[in-house]
């Protein structure tokens, strides 16, 4: 583009990715590519809607990405470093000056028997979709294991179950384990309420997957018409495969700035980002702000100045539980729960507001460089420096 004189390249069009481009806007003299596999955005945070089918989970990129910015619907297939550039599946490749890595995260295949064959996955938007076209084939009282009782599982058991679908929901050793006792109880409360039964506790492992049911550690089978997994995240081997260093389960390894280990001109945002070796919780809560301190970073190398630290603080943790209710798990900045808890018709106003929210902040970043602002002031000097007295 004319005028332009520093090229940076964004890697995934999600959460970090989207509001990593738009706050580069802030440098005039930046041109900004996002590549991403997909023609829309996709809000992850409503995959759950959409295989029930009350929201289509996309939003198009012409609002919430701002005015220049250049997509690439493509796949990145390598990063070569040393020469600045990176190959796309459609045989191509682009040059960059400096490259943000947001390739978010995926679900993490299981090494479970049968899963692979007989359970459905719902972590990515085309999984969901596939997901959504099989319930709608199934009937009305099939039999539905949902298999992980984190925020996607009970979120999921909620939705569907909602519908009048007659749901299980297979937790392993405890359902919410990121909740308080309260929370927990609430969750639980309200699964029950929703006719959900809940397996938890020993040996509600699921050690095997069949085409009609799903198979306990403690021997127990449960009937499955339709088994959906929801257990565990995974990052893209990207960074691996190019020769990058990552942590044990891929996530780019980067300094406090978000700068990579490797290369001073690769930076991470989002799930797929190892600050340190100590990554943050997999979110759209981490990812966003994380997107906007990537951008920081490499506007203050092509101001000249030294980049800062990231700083953050979470809130908690919003989950659905249907349309009508959900539940809001407070906690300390760090991240640490606290008994506190908001549920009911409340809290499901409140996780829709943050839904919404999320695509606001970005629209409005697109529109206003610079507007973003996220909550600061967590404990991670802290958490830091009590890694390094245990190593």
């Amino acid at each position: 583009m004319t005028g332009k004189t520093t090229r940076v390249l964004v890697i995934g069009g999600g959460y970090a990715g989207v509001m990593a481009a738009n706050h580069l806007r802030l440098e005039e003299s930046v041109d900004v590519t996002v590549v991403n596999p997909r023609p829309a955005f996709v809000e992850r945070i409503r995959l759950h809607q959409l295989t029930a089918g009350s929201d289509d989970a996309v939003v198009d990129y012409a609002s919430v990405l701002g005015h220049g910015i250049e997509l690439t619907v493509d796949s990145v297939t390598r990063i070569d470093a040393a020469a600045q550039r990176v190959e796309l599946a459609s045989g191509t490749s682009l040059h960059y000056d400096y490259l943000i890595y947001a390739v978010g995260s995926t679900g993490t295949p299981s090494a479970v028997t049968g899963a692979a064959e007989f359970a459905y996955p719902i972590a990515e938007y085309e999984q969901a979709g596939q997901l959504k076209a099989v319930l709608a084939a199934a009937a009305a009282d099939a039999a539905i294991s949902v298999v992980g009782g984190g925020p996607t599982g009970l979120e999921t058991a909620a939705e569907l179950a909602e519908q009048g679908r007659r749901v299980t929901l297979v937790c392993g050793s405890a359902l919410g384990p990121y909740l308080s006792i309260r929370g927990r109880r609430a969750a639980a409360k309200r699964m029950a309420e929703l006719g959900v039964t809940v397996i938890d506790g020993p040996g509600a492992t699921v050690t095997e997957v069949l085409p009609d049911a799903v198979v306990l550690a403690d021997g127990r089978r449960v009937a499955s018409t339709v088994t959906i997994w929801t257990a565990g995240f995974g990052v893209p081997d990207l960074a691996a495969r190019s020769g990058l260093r990552t942590d044990a389960i891929g996530r780019l390894l980067t300094d406090e700035t978000l700068t990579s280990i490797d290369d001073p001109r690769i930076v991470a945002a989002g799930d797929a980002s190892a600050p340190s070796g100590l990554p943050l919780r997999m979110s759209c809560q981490a990812a966003i702000p994380l997107g906007a301190q990537a951008a920081n970073t490499i506007l203050s190398r092509i101001a000249g100045t030294a980049p800062k630290p990231i700083n953050q603080a979470f809130t908690g943790q919003c989950i659905s539980l249907g349309r009508s209710a959900g539940l809001i798990q407070i906690a300390r900045l760090d991240d640490q729960v606290l008994p506190l808890y908001i549920g009911g018709r409340a809290a499901a106003r409140i996780k829709e507001m943050v839904c919404k929210g999320t695509i606001v902040f970005l629209a409005r970043e697109a529109r206003r460089p610079g507007s973003y602002f996220w909550l600061k002031g967590g404990k991670r000097p802290q958490q830091l420096a009590a890694r390094a007295v245990r190593l």
